[in-house]
């Protein structure tokens, strides 16, 4: 097997939802999957696994990364290229913290790199959308930060474009993820929310969100203690994760503003300050362990960079 070039791309987990934030707002974690594309010279296609959870993820071509890099040749009308890849885990799978968005991204702009970069990061970016469904996770998951995602106007194809808008997140704002040992699939968390939600509700959350991104902006714990109620998801699915309650209880109890279901869950997400994080952290994994459940829990920063890719 000849290796003509190669890149490793990194792409950081994300936390989306933040609360009233459903399906429009998500911010990348200091937490990280490492995919390496190389370029064989012979027709065939490999590739492996290490790291977290490598046990669970197909190395054949149904594999979600390369499912991702075929879909960006089938957008050039091309035949994908003989490829080698080595996927790093390091983003628990089916926890909520965006393993799939990876894996999008990752597989993009991997064939993006290997076709040459025939495509602008706007343009990978559109691509990602479309196979995840919805910009939440991808977005932050490829530009980094917190970012706000809303359908513009229709272009002169008749087609929405996304406008992207970057959150400021204030420094002493610390995520908190508490990551159980088990599962919960987004088809899951999808099937217990309402077809339709009253327009108190909605105005409820709209409400929320607004203050939401003033509370991350500043810092300011009142706006954050209120800003992070939801009625529109976290209702319904707090009942798929076992404990919800108390880890909660615990987080607050312990100087967290507030708890949050990390995506479709089952992680949780609390924020709190930098004097309290460590607090939290310990709090949320004893409640857990009172429930018989097994955690790992983190404090974590926000990823300001994105996905990177490093040539070889």
């Amino acid at each position: 097997m000849s290796i003509e070039s190669s890149t490793t791309i990194t792409v950081p987990a994300t936390t989306a939802n933040l609360g009233p934030g459903f399906d429009c707002i998500g911010a990348a974690l200091t937490l990280y999957n490492k995919f390496k594309f190389s370029h064989l010279e012979y027709d065939e296609v490999t590739i492996s696994v290490t790291g977290v959870e490598a046990q669970k993820v197909q190395t054949d071509q149904s594999n979600l990364l390369y499912q991702a890099f075929a879909k960006f040749y089938e957008c050039l009308q091309q035949t994908p290229p003989p490829v080698k890849i080595e996927i790093e885990l390091g983003v628990p799978l089916a926890r909520g913290l965006g393993s799939s968005a990876t894996a999008i991204v990752g597989g993009l702009l991997g064939a993006n790199f290997l076709a040459g970069k025939p495509l602008s990061q706007l343009q990978v970016m559109e691509l990602a959308i479309a196979m995840e469904g919805h910009p939440d996770n991808v977005v932050p998951a490829l530009l980094g930060g917190c970012r706000l995602a809303a359908t513009g106007v229709e272009d002169e194809r008749q087609q929405s474009l996304w406008e992207i808008c970057e959150i400021p997140w204030c420094e002493d704002v610390i995520p908190v993820v508490a990551i159980p040992d088990f599962e919960l699939s987004t088809k899951e968390a999808r099937q217990v929310l309402p077809m339709e939600v009253s327009r108190a509700d909605a105005i409820f959350n709209a409400a929320h969100l607004g203050l939401l991104l003033r509370g991350l902006q500043t810092g300011k714990k009142d706006w954050l203690k209120t800003a992070l109620q939801d009625k529109l998801h976290q209702p319904y699915r707090k009942s798929l994760i076992q404990g919800y309650d108390a880890v909660n209880s615990a987080a607050v109890n312990a100087g967290a503003y507030g708890m949050v279901i990390s995506g479709a869950g089952p992680t949780l997400l609390a924020l709190t300050d930098t004097s309290h994080a460590s607090d939290v952290a310990a709090a949320m994994a004893a409640a857990w362990q009172f429930e018989g459940i097994t955690s790992v829990v983190r404090s974590l920063s926000i990823d300001t960079q994105g996905a990177t890719s490093e040539e070889q």
